[in-house]
């Protein structure tokens, strides 16, 4: 289905009975809705599940010009006022997990959990760590921003990126086709050919603004994974955790070991991924029932 936000139209995908709970997925930069597709069994049984597009990815309209942080949450705001029509419980990966925190903080009303996956729990101004991790993300977003164009303009298909991809290195230095699921490489080449590329430019240019604030509370039920920090991508880092706990005291926090930034695509992440998630929602299941 389609909604509007102002004059943007987003691709909105919507699964399961129109009176069951909603659960909200939003995914990280560079990707579409479609990263989501292998959970949505597990959920739709017992659950209304709603997956959006945000602006510039995936079916969604482009919109050059406003691909700020405050964007992403409105983008996020749209679909839960539109579609969710009762509180919901809202899962991001990346950019989705910053923009479902940034959701709990300024519209709690809209919100009844919220679970957060590798998200980058900081001024998203600012890299994180030593000069040499920032250096390291700011590359990764570089080169990204040089290539997908290239790759769009030359009419790649999926098949093709896939097989590109697999043999390509990845942070931890193995293939990526070692590191992640098949159905995983899929939703990664099909978001890279899907996008706006121009989305990576508020990050490298670090104009992409905050509207998550970590040293304020978040009122509603609190999960946070972290990707294995011994990894190089890993987005959500120790200090990230401890300071979401310090202020967020109800937090419950994970870090799987052995999983990179892209928990729910890798090998060694979607199990253990699955597991937090269904744990999430019956603990606010349980709440609301009791």
């Amino acid at each position: 289905m389609r909604i509007e936000n102002g004059d943007i139209g987003l691709n909105v995908t919507v699964e399961g009975s129109a009176d069951a709970p909603p659960v909200v997925l939003l995914h990280g930069i560079v990707g579409y809705s479609g990263t989501w597709d292998w959970i949505v069994p597990e959920l739709a049984s017992r659950y209304r599940v709603i997956r959006l597009d945000f602006r510039a990815h995936g079916d969604s309209d482009r919109a050059p010009g406003a691909y700020r942080m405050d964007d992403y949450l409105s983008d996020a705001v749209a679909v839960c006022t539109q579609v969710a029509g009762s509180p919901a419980a809202v899962i991001g990966h990346s950019l989705g997990g910053a923009t479902a925190a940034a959701l709990a903080q300024t519209r709690p009303e809209l919100v009844r959990g919220v679970l957060l996956e590798d998200a980058p729990l900081f001024d998203m101004q600012q890299m994180p760590g030593s000069a040499s991790e920032a250096d390291a993300l700011l590359a990764g977003f570089a080169l990204m921003r040089q290539t997908i164009p290239q790759l769009q303009s030359a009419g790649m298909s999926v098949e093709g990126l896939v097989g590109m991809l697999g043999m390509m290195p990845g942070p931890s230095g193995v293939t990526l086709g070692s590191v992640l699921l098949d159905d995983g490489m899929r939703t990664m080449a099909a978001g890279m050919l899907a996008c706006d590329v121009a989305v990576l430019d508020p990050i490298l240019d670090h104009s992409i603004g905050a509207v998550f604030d970590p040293r304020r509370s978040i009122a509603v039920p609190l999960t946070a994974v972290a990707a294995d920090p011994a990894m190089p991508d890993a987005v959500t880092r120790p200090e990230d955790l401890d300071q979401l706990r310090a202020v967020n005291p109800h937090a419950d926090t994970y870090t799987i070991t052995g999983a990179g930034h892209l928990i729910h695509d890798s090998r060694n992440g979607r199990a253990r991924f699955t597991e937090i998630v269904t744990g999430f929602l019956a603990r606010l299941d349980s709440t609301h029932n009791s």
